[in-house]
């Protein structure tokens, strides 16, 4: 599905940041955007930054599920700093938590919530409800092989005495010279 991303530009509050940028709204099934202005209240601005694809897949299920389960089920706008003449570069959108947590690892990308509409809601959850499939936990067990009883690949066969099982046999060629 489209998504469009909205990013808010405001003053900074110290003279080190003189801009902050932050996702604020998402617009799903958007056209094609590049930095289009949608409102201005003095210095404050909301353009529609960018529209990139949000993708569901039916291996992911359990994360949607748990961020559909959230207090407030989000959206996450995963960004970078952009080298041209726009300050941020969208990378994509997900609704996974674990994938959005990935990104966070690096450092590198810029992590914003942005409030689920409830219409992407509705969409979100109707693909879980057709494709998630419950795990149940399995608990892992041991094999039943006794590995005490004998103790395999110890040593060089070479080597005959029971002393030194650990020597190597080039080491026991100078020694003997």
């Amino acid at each position: 599905m489209p998504l469009g991303i909205v990013l808010r530009k405001s003053p900074g509050v110290t003279r080190w940041v003189p801009w902050t940028w932050t996702a604020v709204a998402v617009l799903p099934g958007a056209g094609p955007a590049d930095w289009r202005e949608l409102r201005r209240e003095g210095e404050v601005a909301e353009f529609h930054a960018a529209t990139v694809t949000l993708e569901l897949h039916g291996a992911e299920t359990e994360a949607y599920l748990h961020g559909l389960t959230a207090q407030s089920p989000s959206v996450y706008v995963i960004m970078r700093d952009a080298s041209g003449e726009a300050p941020l570069e969208v990378v994509l959108a997900t609704v996974s938590p674990y994938e959005a947590q990935d990104y966070t690892d690096s450092g590198e990308e810029i992590v914003e919530k942005v409030p689920m509409p409830h219409g992407l809601l509705a969409w979100v959850q109707e693909f879980v409800d057709a494709h998630h499939e419950d795990q149940a936990f399995v608990k892992r067990k041991r094999d039943k092989k006794r590995i005490d009883l004998v103790q395999d690949g110890i040593g060089d066969p070479r080597i005959g005495s029971a002393s030194d099982v650990y020597a190597s046999p080039s080491l026991k060629k100078q020694r003997l010279s």
